[in-house]
């Protein structure tokens, strides 16, 4: 296992990995708004994607009313359902990077505390946590050569590999897409609808499962058009 592989390449075969996240402290925390305002300016960009992405992933106990975690955290901890409607509009794929995403996190904050004649507080034990999350990546040993081959696997492909493949890919992959649209460019026009068809699909509503069943279904299609 390595903890980082570079995305799939040209016409090399598509090396299908899995993955799981080890979650981290940053030893951030904030009690109130303008404590969570100052701590979001602060925090590693690892931590921002984090908690719009990584519940995708990690177990959840419950179904969440919110599809963030900041949202999540100022509907129940600060019970402030104004602020939490608007971070969870927020939507993380929407910006070409982190940092512009921490930005409008910290204006929606910031217009927030403006309109507010008394800072929302939390309870002592509701306090926002900064986390961040290591990936941990294991090569499942596929290797795929075609396109084609590799729409036989998509069904049984587990949770970790695609959110290695779909998620994380955008951190790694030069156009910040998913691998599988990134390695089907390495074969010019004859994938290029597929490529193009997949890097449209935007995963932040959808779950893991879901999601696979997406691509899936695009491969499908695709192969079916070219009998």
């Amino acid at each position: 296992m390595n903890e980082s592989a570079a995305a799939p390449t040209g016409n090399e075969p598509f090396a299908v990995r899995d993955c799981a996240l080890i979650t981290l402290a940053t030893g951030v925390r904030a009690q109130n708004l303008r404590e969570f305002r100052e701590a979001l300016l602060s925090v590693p960009a690892g931590s921002i994607f984090h908690h719009f992405w990584g519940r995708l992933l990690l177990p959840q106990f419950d179904e969440p009313e919110y599809n963030n975690d900041f949202a999540s955290w100022a509907y129940r901890g600060l019970h402030d359902k104004p602020l939490a409607e608007r971070l969870s509009m927020i939507i993380p794929t929407d910006f070409p990077d982190q940092e512009s995403l921490r930005q409008e996190l910290i204006e929606v904050v910031e217009q927030r505390l403006d309109e507010s004649e008394l800072v929302p507080w939390s309870m002592a034990d509701q306090q926002f946590h900064f986390l961040q999350a290591q990936i941990v990546v294991f090569d499942t040993g596929m290797r795929c050569s075609d396109p084609a081959d590799l729409l036989h696997h998509l069904p049984s492909l587990s949770t970790g590999s695609i959110y290695y493949h779909c998620i994380d890919a955008r951190t790694r992959t030069e156009g910040r897409c998913d691998d599988f649209s990134a390695w089907l460019t390495g074969f010019g026009e004859e994938h290029a609808e597929l490529s193009a068809q997949l890097n449209r699909i935007d995963p932040y509503f959808s779950s893991l499962k879901e999601l696979r069943q997406i691509v899936t279904r695009s491969f499908q299609q695709h192969f079916e058009a070219r009998k």
